[in-house]
């Protein structure tokens, strides 16, 4: 069996939501990667997702909730022509300034003791993900993005 396969059924769609907790993230990860189980996904394409989908749901249980214990968090999953898009959902605090922050690149000769703590998911998702796309809809913070998988023959953030 090869380690790429094409995605046939574009009819995919799939709803998640659950409590805002770290416990709840990664509950909800499985549970992604579990409604994807009948699609053979590169391991590339697998990490990007998780990676992605990690940094995001962790930043919405870190900064989004940080007052609210019991927020709720929505990911939906649909396939497309293009890849697999997520919208994530949630009802906590906007993001700083109204857009997803840019992340912080670091230089190679940067000491450990010198590195900044935190700002590094940012740069990864803006990196593995395709068509970011942030907005405050009411007092909801609507995030999407795209990740593209075998069907198109491309690596994850091609």
């Amino acid at each position: 069996m090869s380690s790429q396969t094409s995605i046939k059924d574009l009819a995919f769609h799939k709803r998640l939501v659950f409590t805002a907790t770290d416990t709840n993230v990664r509950r909800g990860l499985r549970a992604v990667f579990h409604s994807l189980r009948d699609m053979t996904l590169a391991p590339e394409e697998a990490a990007c997702i998780e990676l992605v989908l990690a940094e995001a749901l962790n930043n919405i249980v870190e900064h989004a909730y940080t007052d609210t214990p019991d927020g709720l968090v929505e990911i939906c999953v649909s396939r497309d022509a293009k890849g697999l898009s997520f919208q994530i959902s949630d009802r906590g605090k906007p993001m700083p300034g109204g857009q997803p922050p840019l992340g912080i690149r670091v230089l190679d000769n940067t000491g450990v003791q010198d590195l900044p703590e935190g700002g590094f998911g940012w740069l990864l998702i803006r990196e593995l993900a395709n068509d970011l796309d942030y907005r405050r809809e009411g007092n909801t913070n609507m995030f999407s993005f795209r990740i593209n998988v075998a069907a198109q023959n491309e690596s994850c953030g091609a």
